[in-house]
């Protein structure tokens, strides 16, 4: 079976990635971005004490640990995933690029102060962060879709560059396609929606996931 074709795959659009960390993609997109399940299958899966991270880990173990998960199918938590009946949900997202480009995005759904998902992904191999911004946003607005029908939705994002080019109608010259325009078609069949700028003071929990997810897409180049 084509794993792009198994339940719970939401598999997303990524720049250019590893042949590796594209392959930790497809596993996250099987656990539907949830960062800490995955991870914590691939670190079981690895042989010894090592895991994802580990520097002692070789890519070749990394992929024959992928490999076998991808090939099990979806975990169980995932075959009949359940939804969100929250009303008014809070999303939290951010991205985050190492300094020689490795980028990542995060997000962060929240109902009543309570996280109902913690999303992470590699963007891209060599991806500025205002791209990883966009793929932030597309990554969580992607999950309310499929988990949550709120009647109201709260974006809490950090991007000006974002919130000037989504919700402001102004040009702007960052390539984000192909997620602008999927952005937009997100935002038009919520029944609500309202955004919020966070300064940098301001806590935003999509920031750790951002940061793992950069990690990811610096893998490479197994």
């Amino acid at each position: 079976m084509d794993p792009h074709d198994r339940p719970g795959d939401e598999r997303l659009p990524s720049e250019t990635l590893s042949p590796l960390a594209a392959r930790v993609d497809e596993l996250l997109a099987l656990y539907r971005y949830e960062l800490t399940p995955a991870i914590d299958a691939i670190d079981a899966a690895v042989p010894g004490y090592g895991g994802l991270f580990d520097p002692e880990t070789t890519a070749d173990e990394i992929r024959a640990a992928v490999d076998g998960l991808l090939e099990a199918g979806p975990p169980q938590s995932q075959r009949t995933p359940g939804t969100s009946g929250a009303s008014q949900v809070v999303l939290y997202v951010d991205g985050s690029a190492h300094s020689n480009g490795p980028a990542g995005a995060g997000a962060v759904i929240q109902a009543d102060e309570t996280a109902i998902a913690r999303l992470g992904r590699p963007v891209g191999s060599r991806t500025n962060n205002n791209v990883a911004e966009y793929a932030a946003l597309h990554l969580g607005l992607q999950a309310l879709t499929t988990r949550c029908d709120p009647a109201s939705v709260e974006v809490r994002i950090d991007s000006m560059t974002v919130i000037d080019h989504i919700w402001g109608h102004k040009e702007n010259t960052v390539r984000a396609t192909p997620y602008s325009t999927a952005i937009t078609s997100f935002l038009s069949n919520l029944p609500a929606h309202d955004w919020t700028h966070l300064a940098d003071s301001d806590p935003n929990p999509a920031d750790a996931q951002a940061t793992v997810g950069a990690d990811i897409a610096a893998l490479g180049p197994g």
